[in-house]
């Protein structure tokens, strides 16, 4: 195969950030995505609806010119979010979903839950009127190893907690193990879970192997090749409980590439060169669109885009910039260490 149409692709995990970043980043993922799920992990991070709706007035007015593109906003779950706003965000049509960052999970995320059990009256309130909560799922008690800390998530606080709430529906976000997908595919109803481009592709020896490399270093960070294997297995299944976030995450080079290097890897620009790569490989093309562009929005319960974009196998390799000039400074591009050759053609 060297052409494939499919509907236009949406990204149920996404970073903008905001100000100077936000302008540099956005056309990336105008260029190839109808609409995103947005983190509000910002400083200060997006708490309220009223956050929210100036987020988003942001986001639009940085879209370039002639892009069509729908950000899908959430909340930031604290321990004192109010359930009647949380509500009113979601009957406005402005709330597409809520965030539970464990507190230190991940970047900007100091500010999040650390005791479930104040957040219930708000949880409680989502599963009665449908609002799905998407959990960064981790622990962050520091006698937890880092490669464990999923597993440990899903047993210690994501499992209680479905139990507790049943109606609640809950997406993992970037689910990184086996543990991940195997709880995902036990379990009968209001799970799913999104998996990023680079986990699909990198092992934690892309980080460590040869000296530290920085441009690899994400949360969760990349597992054992076994789990690598799972959720590529996974992802190219055509199973509708998963599907597409790339969770990518722009940061400045001189904030990755010092002592304390922030996590987050940038694949806005080249996810559907890189997941075409990857799907072709494991003989699964037919499934890409599944993954991209029908799953997320039957979970989300929004129709498909109806819009279709046409990739072409190109004989020549496609070139990347290997960094994008942003206002707020440099990005370096994920690269997959091999060489692409599907190109969004239109």
């Amino acid at each position: 195969m060297t052409e494939l149409t499919i509907r236009r692709p949406d990204d149920w995990h996404l970073h903008l950030r905001d100000g100077a970043m936000l302008a540099g980043v956005i056309g990336d993922t105008a260029r190839h995505f109808a609409r995103a799920i947005i983190m509000p992990n910002l400083v200060p991070p997006v708490v309220t609806t009223e956050d929210a709706k100036a987020y988003r007035a942001r986001i639009l007015a940085a879209i370039p010119a002639g892009d069509r593109f729908e950000p899908l906003m959430t909340l930031y779950l604290t321990e004192h979010t109010e359930p009647d706003d949380v509500e009113a965000g979601k009957a406005s049509g402005l709330i597409t979903a809520v965030k539970l960052y464990p507190a230190g999970a991940t970047t900007n995320s100091h500010g999040g839950v650390r005791n479930l059990d104040n957040a219930m009256p708000v949880l409680e309130r989502m599963a009665k009127i449908g609002l799905p909560l998407c959990v960064h799922g981790e622990v962050t008690t520091p006698e937890v190893d880092i490669f464990d800390r999923e597993a440990v998530f899903i047993e210690t606080v994501l499992d209680p907690l479905r139990k507790r709430l049943p109606e609640l529906k809950v997406t993992m976000e970037h689910v990184t193990t086996k543990d991940g997908i195997d709880y995902i595919r036990s379990s009968g109803r209001n799970l799913a879970g999104s998996i990023t481009t680079h986990h699909l592709i990198i092992n934690r020896n892309a980080i460590l192997v040869g000296g530290i490399r920085p441009h690899y270093y994400c949360l969760p960070v990349a597992k054992r090749e076994e789990h690598r294997l799972a959720l590529r297995e996974a992802a190219t299944s055509g199973d509708r409980r998963f599907f597409l976030g790339t969770d990518s995450a722009p940061h400045a080079d001189p904030l990755k590439e010092c002592a304390c290097g922030c996590a987050g890897i940038y694949t806005s620009i080249n996810t559907m060169s890189c997941l075409a790569h990857v799907f072709e490989d494991e003989g699964a093309l037919d499934r890409l669109e599944a993954f991209t562009s029908l799953n997320g929005p039957a979970w989300y319960g929004l129709a498909p885009n109806e819009e279709r974009v046409t990739l072409v196998r190109r004989d020549d390799p496609l070139s990347f910039p290997h960094k994008i000039d942003t206002g707020a400074g440099p990005v370096t591009v994920f690269d997959p260490m091999f060489k692409l050759h599907w190109d969004v053609a239109g």
